[in-house]
């Protein structure tokens, strides 16, 4: 017995599409039927993603976003839906990190993971929870008013790892922003799931792996190996379908067993 999910007709909004698991869920969604917008800085990459997209037969949109803005965010999600509609889905994987002892954090690190991670994660669904909520509430009965907003947690948001405390802090809250946004917006066809990846292979810390610390930290992990972005394309699309309407408020961990 085969499954496939289509996305067709759908709006995503992917943030932090530049690179790494962002590039990789919105080229996912795009194979899936979904009409794309991918948001971020770094313009050219963007564009670039938009092309490679375009050219495997995908529909893809680009804005400019900068999630440490809260004008920026208005800018941005209003700019999406006036070049594609409304969305329906919202994949929320804008971060950073650094990687610090606790007693050589600074206020400017700590807020610069947190204004990204926790405040920046927080405006973003909101802001488009807002127009998710304002379309279920004027629809006319029978019509499709469901959302789906995929936050991207970490499995440092689970299990504390040392040397990135704050980072994992940061997670946790996005954890507990999951749950709380999806006892209130539930009721309204919005489902609101997280993601938390385990060690994620991408062109952000590729270099690490071959030197003497990455190969001991890959010695603790269950399989000794890291994965690859492509190995959450399942949960994403799980979490993105239309038939996922039952699951709301779920923390799931694509880590290849290191938090278990």
């Amino acid at each position: 017995m085969s499954y496939s999910i289509d996305l067709s007709g759908r709006v995503a909004l992917v943030t932090g599409a530049s690179s790494g698991l962002g590039a990789q869920f919105a080229k996912t969604l795009a194979k899936a039927g979904a009409g794309v917008v991918l948001a971020g800085r770094r313009m050219e990459r963007l564009k670039a993603l938009r092309a490679d997209i375009e050219a495997d037969g995908g529909d893809a949109h680009v804005v400019a976003l900068d999630v440490t803005d809260l004008d920026s965010i208005r800018a941005a999600v209003a700019h999406a839906e006036t070049e594609t509609g409304t969305i329906d889905i919202l994949v929320n994987n804008s971060g950073v990190g650094r990687t610090q002892k606790l007693t050589e954090v600074g206020v400017n690190d700590f807020d610069f993971i947190m204004d990204t991670n926790v405040r920046g994660a927080f405006f973003v669904a909101q802001e488009v929870g807002k127009r998710m909520l304002a379309r279920a509430r004027g629809a006319a009965p029978g019509t499709f008013t469901g959302g789906r907003i995929v936050n991207i947690a970490s499995m440092a948001g689970l299990r504390v790892l040392s040397q990135i405390g704050v980072y994992s802090m940061s997670k946790a809250a996005v954890i507990h922003m999951t749950r709380a946004m999806a006892l209130e917006w539930g009721k309204y066809g919005i489902n609101v799931n997280a993601i938390c990846p385990g060690y994620i292979d991408t062109e952000i810390n590729h270099h690490q792996w071959g030197t003497e610390q990455g190969k001991k930290l890959i010695e603790l992990l269950p399989r000794k190996r890291v994965g690859q972005p492509q190995d959450l394309d399942t949960v994403l699309m799980m979490l993105c379908a239309n038939e996922s309407h039952f699951i709301n408020g779920a923390v799931i961990q694509a880590d290849d067993g290191f938090g278990a």
